[in-house]
């Protein structure tokens, strides 16, 4: 897939599919009962999450345009993506969407948004198990392999 067209579907992708889920359902949650406002250091965190998990989100994307592809299952990179903060951990977009979305439930103190970010973390964990982890190993064999055995799928703990 040439740059630009892999731009061009990125870009569709992320007007519709990161769109709904980290702006139209957690707005969507959100709406109805009014909860009391969040203690100021609830917010502070919300909005370092939301500050830590957007750009994590548009970095992927950026790298899948230069691998050649999409995030969207349909139009997959053409090269493994395993720079940035692909070194350090397998889905980093992911983690930037369940912060993004935590950050917003504890901004709005909204129960219903924080655990649709939790929903959202066992659906993630789901799909990379069932699909995404087999068709990467099905498209990209040893160099695959090679970089689950160094890399893990979740952000680790610090160490001590």
């Amino acid at each position: 897939m040439r740059t630009s067209a892999a731009a061009i579907g990125t870009v569709a992708f992320a007007a519709t599919v990161p769109a709904t889920v980290v702006g139209v359902i957690p707005r969507w949650l959100a709406q109805g009962r009014e909860p009391p406002p969040a203690p100021p250091a609830r917010r502070h965190l919300g909005s370092a999450l939301c500050a830590a998990g957007l750009p994590l989100v548009a970095d992927a994307f950026t790298r899948f345009v230069r691998a050649r592809g999409t995030p969207a299952p349909i139009a997959e990179t053409e090269e493994l993506v395993t720079s940035g903060p692909y070194r350090w951990m397998r889905n980093p977009q992911y983690v930037g969407v369940i912060a993004t979305v935590a950050g917003q439930g504890l901004r709005w103190n909204s129960p219903p948004v924080l655990a649709y970010a939790g929903y959202l973390a066992v659906a993630f964990h789901t799909w990379v198990r069932v699909y995404e982890e087999p068709r990467l190993h099905e498209r990209f064999g040893a160099a695959y392999e090679r970089y689950t055995a160094s890399v893990p799928r979740w952000p680790q703990p610090l160490p001590r």
